[in-house]
């Protein structure tokens, strides 16, 4: 069907499956359906009874950067809220808000055992931050990184090289630590922190490397080992 200006979808139905769905994921789709989803069969079928994740994890929309791979977990651990920058905004009540929903349901109805900020480097979001947003000219993106900006005054304040590659980098970190603590101003979050011991976590993944760095209580990060 092509789309009416006006009311949406009119005329003929679609003939084939080529115009239904791109190519690339009806072709991913059919190799899952022939090779994992029947290796994960019995999985699948106790997981279209009920979910239990054990964190959630509020990670970046970027494409590069994928929990439930980072974290090498099957369907059903993680539950994933993704946005741009990996923000956590500050709690507001009322309107509509995608992260603080999604946090609601995670910590109050599915009671997960720890909540994850997971950015990683070379951001997009950071760096438009970084430049300041006066030049972001856009329409939503502006206002979602608003939020940001006191990470990016500390991170000023705690640097003398304010090259673009180095600001990027060191408010990458602040901007996690700065989301992990705006969590706490959730009073759920602080009634499950202090009810049945949520924990909060901050962590930044290398894409090139590979490498994982956990942030610390103190708001400092180490670098995970990849051995036991």
């Amino acid at each position: 069907m092509k789309p009416d200006p006006v009311w949406g979808y009119s005329g003929s139905m679609i003939e084939t499956e080529s115009d239904l769905a791109p190519d690339t994921l009806t072709e991913g789709y059919r190799r899952f359906k022939s090779r994992r989803f029947p290796a994960e069969h019995d999985l699948y079928e106790q997981l279209s009874k009920g979910q239990q994740p054990h964190t959630l994890v509020i990670a970046c929309s970027d494409s590069r950067v994928d929990p439930a791979v980072i974290f090498d977990c099957a369907p059903g651990e993680l539950f994933v809220v993704r946005n741009v920058a990996n923000l956590t905004p500050e709690y507001c009540p009322g309107g509509v808000h995608g992260v603080s929903a999604a946090l609601e349901y995670a910590v109050k109805v599915l009671k997960v055992r720890s909540v994850v900020v997971l950015g990683h480097r070379e951001c997009g979001g950071v760096r438009a931050c970084a430049h300041g947003l006066d030049e972001a000219h856009s329409e939503f993106l502006g206002p979602w990184l608003e939020v940001m900006v006191p990470a990016r005054e500390e991170a000023i304040a705690g640097i003398n090289d304010v090259r673009e590659a180095r600001l990027c980098e060191r408010l990458e970190l602040v901007s996690i630590h700065r989301s992990v603590e705006r969590l706490k101003d959730f009073p759920f979050v602080a009634e499950a922190i202090k009810g049945y011991g949520l924990e909060l976590h901050g962590a930044r993944f290398g894409i090139a490397t590979g490498e994982l760095e956990w942030m610390r209580p103190d708001g400092s990060f180490e670098t995970l080992s990849d051995r036991r």
